[in-house]
Order: structure tokens, then sequence, then C-alpha cells
């Protein structure tokens, strides 16, 4: 039966070409189905495109859409309106911590060079107990003074590699971001790991673990950098980079709830368009799919004989589940929904993509209504869940501890001490349970070990 039925969605799938614009809106209207029960179904128009131009900017690179949630970043900022979220295609993240002297930096460049690293750029003591013993005190300012060259020798190595920009996993002290602002450089510190592969992956820089050995070609650009104040927040933002597989969205929003809602659903929307993309082919949602492929099954399985046809007419059954839960969902009366798309699905040649119209409570054709889900999902969904049934169904035997069946257990008391010294009730249960078993010819339960016990279920005999 569920070879049937992915068989038949494949059957019922229409694919798309992405060069076209009849792809691009198939895109679109997938990713708008994704949005449509969520909270912010209300703005589709705005994160849709937003959504598609992110996941297509992927599809350039062959392995891109495996690393989607590392290539795509979204970002919350609390306050503002949601219509004000907006997408950079390329990299943006929150201004990081910053120490005096960060104020005098330029916060704007053009083609700048950019240097990225993982190394730390300020004086900190040693992390070992090292002990220096000195006979002169002139030897100590010697010490000193080759601390402060050590540090002298790593920022002169960013500025004479002709880097504009410096980011850095690590921290960058105060005394390195005076350096680079009296230089007209600009830097930040403690970027984020994820954010900073990001900027690698767009600009085609190298994050580097020394500043020795710097040269041109691992240095990264971009068209334009600027830091920009969005809502209370400052965001350091990449745009025009070389590499256009990145992409930032910016969320706002009235609350941090909302907001956070938002991103699942945007996560949502990303991975259906995706899947889309990856499967190049649509099939109707709304459960049109799901009745037509139960109608297949039906009408297949008069063919069958014996306990065979049972099955998959009982399969067939469960398919109806989807379109009659969403009626329900709706708050209208499911029986007659689904014998009028019983009736459609059977009797008109042209009723296949009909499903349920939640906003009317009737019926309606949901692949002209532009309600699309990607056909991998639903071959997908249909193989798992049949898998998951038949190994629920195969199991015999079941091991089970004893004392979590005990209403005492979770409380550390004796069997019994609560009840006035009488049996638990599962202990009384059980037992007469084995005594009915013990009449039938065998008891259903048995010891397999000191405190184990098992239950044979309906394969164990």
């Amino acid at each position: 039966a569920s070879t049937l039925a992915v068989r038949k969605v494949r059957e019922l799938s229409i694919s798309f070409d992405l060069s076209t614009p009849q792809g691009h809106d198939m895109l679109l209207k997938t990713a708008s189905t994704a949005l449509n029960s969520k909270l912010i179904a209300t703005h589709q128009d705005l994160f849709a495109p937003m959504i598609v131009d992110a996941v297509k900017s992927l599809s350039e690179d062959p392995d891109g859409l495996d690393d989607l949630r590392g290539m795509i970043a979204i970002k919350k900022i609390p306050g503002g309106d949601v219509r004000q979220s907006f997408l950079v295609k390329g990299v943006a993240f929150k201004k990081t911590f910053s120490y005096a002297g960060f104020e005098q930096m330029t916060k704007k460049f053009a083609n700048p060079k950019i240097l990225l690293l993982n190394v730390e750029l300020e004086l900190k003591n040693e992390k070992e107990n090292a002990e220096v013993r000195i006979e002169d005190p002139e030897q100590y300012q010697s010490i000193v003074d080759a601390e402060w060259q050590v540090i002298y020798d790593k920022l002169d190595a960013c500025v004479n590699c002709g880097a504009n920009i410096v980011l850095s996993k690590l921290p960058i002290g105060d005394l390195a971001t005076q350096y680079f602002a009296d230089r007209g450089l600009f830097c930040a510190g403690r970027v984020e790991d994820g954010d900073l592969k990001r900027v690698a992956k767009a600009t085609g820089a190298t994050v580097q673990t020394s500043t020795n050995g710097i040269y041109e070609g691992v240095l990264g650009t971009c068209k334009d950098f600027e830091e920009k104040r969005v809502g209370d927040e400052r965001f350091n933002i990449f745009t025009g980079c070389p590499n256009s597989l990145t992409s930032t969205m910016i969320l706002r929003g009235g609350s941090e709830q909302f907001i956070a809602e938002s991103e699942r659903s945007i996560h949502d929307a990303l991975m259906v368009v995706k899947r889309s993309l990856k499967s190049g082919a649509v099939v109707a949602g709304g459960g049109a799919v799901e009745l037509e492929v139960a109608k297949h099954l039906r009408e297949h399985a008069l063919s069958i004989e014996g306990k065979g046809q049972l099955i998959v007419n009982a399969y067939a059954k469960a398919l109806e589940i989807v379109p009659r839960q969403l009626c329900d969902n709706a708050g209208f009366d499911s029986n007659d929904i689904l014998s009028a798309l019983r009736r459609k699905h059977t009797q008109d040649d042209d009723g296949k993509w009909y499903g349920v119209d939640i906003e009317n409570g009737d019926i309606l054709d949901t692949f002209n209504a532009g309600i699309w889900e990607p056909s991998d999902n639903k071959s997908n969904s249909l193989a798992s869940a049949t898998e998951a049934a038949g190994v629920i169904l195969s199991i015999d035997e079941t091991v089970i501890n004893p004392r979590s069946q005990d209403p005492g257990a979770a409380t550390g008391m004796m069997p019994g001490a609560g009840m006035g010294g009488q049996k638990p009730l599962s202990n009384m249960m059980g037992s007469a349970m084995d005594a009915v078993n013990a009449q039938k010819g065998g008891s259903r339960s048995g010891n397999i070990g000191n405190g184990v016990s098992y239950l044979r279920g309906r394969g164990g005999g």
C-alpha cells in the first residue's frame, strides 16, 4: 500500500522550471502556503519573496542547499513594525562589544579588503603560573617591553597586509581598537563563529589563526560595508559580496515572543522552499492529494483477494484523516465536506485537485488556488509513517521495570506504604490477570531477571 501511494504521488506531481517566471511564481505560492497557517500569515506578500530570494541564492551552488541553516541567518530586533523586516543579500551581524576608540573608526567602506582572524589582539596575563627571576630591576622593564612588542608586531602585520576591516572570533582589546582607529581601519572582536563563517563564505576570505605570513590572497572583499543602526541596535552589513550564497533576514516586531514565533514560521517556510527546489515538483495541498491517493488504493484493493484487501482499504481510510482534521480545525462539519470530496474525486474527471476550503467551509480546486506542497515531502511522509506503523506492529514483547509501575516509586516510598499495608493496585491487577491467563493455558508475563519482568504482546503467542 505504501509503495502504491508513493508511486501515485509521483504520478500526480507537476514539475516546474526555476529559470522561468512560472517556476518563480510556483516557489512563491509554495512559501505562501507554508506561511498561511502561521502568525505572520497576513504578511505573506513581504516574507514569501524574501524567503524565495534567500533560498534561490543558495541553489547556485550544488551543495548550497545542504547547509541552509548555516548560510541564511535570521537576526531578531525587538521593537518597530513587522513590515520593517528586510533581507540583506550578504552578511549582517550585531555590533560586538567594543572598547574606547571605537567611535573614531571609519564606519563605511567601498570595496574594502577584509581580514578574518582567530587571534586574540589584546594584552593578557599568562595562563600558566609562569615564574621569571631577575637580578636587576631594569630586566623587568625589558620583559614588559617584550610583551608590548609582541602585540605591536601582531597589529603591524594586520595593517601592513592592506586590510581595511579586521574581524576576529577572539577579543580585540582597547589598545588594538585605538591603534586601528588611528590608521583608518575598522575592527570588531568576539564575532560569533557562525557570522564569521558566513563572512568568509560571502567575501572569499580565509580565517587566519596567526598574524604571521598574511598575504593578499587570504583577504576577502565586498562592494560595500556599513555600520547601520536598525532599531536600538547597530549592525555591521556587508553587501555586494562576490559569492552571493549567504543572506541575512532582519526581523522586527513588537515583542520578543512575536519575533520568536515569526522566526519559527520563516524557518518552516525556508525548509519547504528548499525541498521544492530539490524535488522540482509540487502537488496540491488541502487534503486533495490524500483523497486522490485513497481513491486509487480503493480501486486497487478490488483486485486483491484475501486479507490484503482489508489492509489496503484501511490504509486508504487512514489517508482521509488529513482532510478530516483540516475540517475539524476550521470548525466545519467534516462528514459533509468529506462526502462532497469523495463524490468529486470519484465522479468528475477534473476533480483530482479538489481539497478543503477552510475559508468558506466548502471544497475548491486547491491547485488553482495556489495551495501547493513539495511532492518529496508528501512521499517521505507516507513512507515514514508506514515504516513507523510497521515497527510498532512488529513489537511482540516489551521489557518493563516493575519499580516504575509502582505509585510510590517516584517518591521513594515502599510498595504499599501509603495504602495502609495493602498491595498496590497495579500488583493486584497483575495477579488477577495472571490467574485468568493461567486458566487459558499459560501466563502472558514472567521474570527474566532480578527486578525485571516481561509482558508479551500480540505477536508473542
